[in-house]
């Protein structure tokens, strides 16, 4: 698509929209540390304020905005991530594979602690991931593990340069969404350009491209495998939600909502029904024969054990940036006294279990764009029910909510900044006001569409 020269020769705004940006960007990938609270706020504010403006003003040149969303993130290519320690874990484990060592079984605490050092720069990642990373097993699955080992095949020994090895192959799945999003929503006839809420979302620049966060690549598979099943090639789409399900495991809680798309009860004729079932078995068992074989190298009864135990911390262990689990955990100490995590972490996946079969048996997905948007439901669920929000785990129902007329997800890219404010103190203790009022804003933007913009629902 060319570039609409007389739309910019008479409309200089978007040029200088993104050379601002592009400094703004410079400053944030270059010369901020994360307890810098006040800079960054400031710099994140105006970046998004801009990239608002940016999209609004240039939607009709999707080219313009492609290359613009190219172009910030190259901006990052040299960076060291400074909101995240999280890709130190992934050099790691990435060397350790190479080395013939599967990361699954080993702590990187249990060599340093002895004095072995099994990777180039051992003492470098052990000390950037920090002490908490590295007493827990590895629990990312094996296509990051994947990506883990390129960085470390093509620069084993910089930092750097395997920070950009991950960078470039985070960059190529963003731009694979890009594609496959545009042709999703225009089989929706949706406006193409709804697709620049993710790819040009400073959000999505800084927290995966900036930070290294692999939510990307699996968004990437699972906006493909929705192309693909929408297009009718369902065995395909499988194949690439395997592969979603082996970046992030998050994929597996949508297994369920594919009950009505395979199963469209629109006649009476039982053989119909029937094809649909068998179709639907067809899907699931594509899904765990490939997610089965991506993790089969790895395998042992250690990994499973170790596996489990890391998974398990999520809802155990750890808290952050929390909203209905801070709400029964206060209220656990006012009856108990002390923190009912160990309760409370087992009974909140229940009900998010019990909300997506409701929401499988009992809303007709029938189309793709039904199951796009019991998606987006039920990862927003999970959100609000889990012991952990970590900001680039909105990067999810930002991909998903594009499909949509819902823009709480986008608000909450905005909003989520001021969780970052919990590492501006020493003991990176969370402000729980703050903590409220990002939830404040989310949850009245999320009431707000879901239950009195009723005269604008178009699902």
């Amino acid at each position: 698509m060319p570039l609409n020269t007389t739309f910019f020769k008479y409309n200089r705004m978007p040029l200088l929209l993104t050379v601002v940006s592009a400094i703004f960007y410079g400053v944030f990938a270059y010369d901020l540390a994360r307890t810098d609270y006040v800079k960054l706020i400031t710099l994140y504010t105006a970046i998004f304020v801009l990239f608002y403006k940016l999209v609004k003003i240039g939607k009709h040149s999707f080219l313009f905005l492609t290359l613009a969303a190219f172009f910030f993130r190259a901006i990052f290519i040299l960076a060291i991530p400074n909101l995240s320690q999280d890709f130190y874990r992934f050099l790691w484990d990435g060397r350790m594979l190479i080395q013939g060592i599967n990361p699954y079984l080993y702590t990187p605490e249990s060599f340093i602690s002895i004095g072995k050092y099994p990777v180039a720069q051992a003492q470098e990642l052990y000390t950037g991931m920090q002490s908490l990373n590295a007493s827990h097993y590895t629990n990312y699955p094996p296509v990051n593990q994947i990506c883990f080992a390129l960085a470390a095949f093509l620069s084993g020994k910089s930092i750097a340069g395997s920070a950009m090895v991950l960078r470039l192959l985070i960059i190529a799945a963003d731009f694979g969404t890009l594609y496959y999003g545009k042709k999703l929503l225009k089989a929706f006839k949706l406006p193409v350009h709804n697709i620049f809420w993710y790819v040009l979302n400073p959000f999505i620049i800084i927290e995966l491209t900036g930070n290294l966060h692999f939510e990307g690549v699996m968004i990437f598979f699972l906006i493909w495998s929705l192309y693909l099943l929408h297009s009718g090639r369902w065995q395909w789409a499988a194949v690439i939600f395997s592969c979603s399900i082996a970046t992030k495991l998050v994929p597996l809680m949508f297994l369920p909502l594919f009950f009505w798309w395979f199963v469209k009860q629109k006649s009476t004729i039982k053989t119909n029904v029937g094809s649909g079932l068998i179709k639907l078995t067809g899907f699931y068992t594509i899904v765990g024969v490939t997610t089965l074989a991506l993790f089969i190298p790895f395998f042992s009864s250690e990994f499973i054990t170790n596996y489990s135990k890391t998974v398990g911390l999520w809802f155990g262990k750890f808290e952050f940036n929390a909203s209905i689990y801070y709400l029964a955990r206060h209220i656990g100490y006012l009856f108990r006294g002390w923190n009912e995590i160990e309760i409370i972490g087992k009974v909140l996946p229940v009900l998010v279990f019990l909300f997506i079969v409701g929401l499988a048996l009992l809303k007709r997905n029938d189309t793709t764009k039904k199951l796009i948007l019991a998606m987006l439901f039920a990862f927003t669920c999970y959100l609000f029910m889990s012991t952990t929000v970590h900001p680039w785990y909105v990067a999810t129902i930002l991909a998903l909510s594009v499909f949509t007329r819902y823009k709480f997800a986008l608000v909450w890219s905005f909003i989520i900044i001021i969780s970052y404010l919990a590492y501006a103190n020493t003991d990176n203790t969370e402000n729980l006001w703050i903590i409220g009022l990002e939830y404040l804003v989310v949850y009245a933007v999320f009431i707000w569409e879901v239950f009195f913009q009723v005269e604008k629902r178009s699902q």
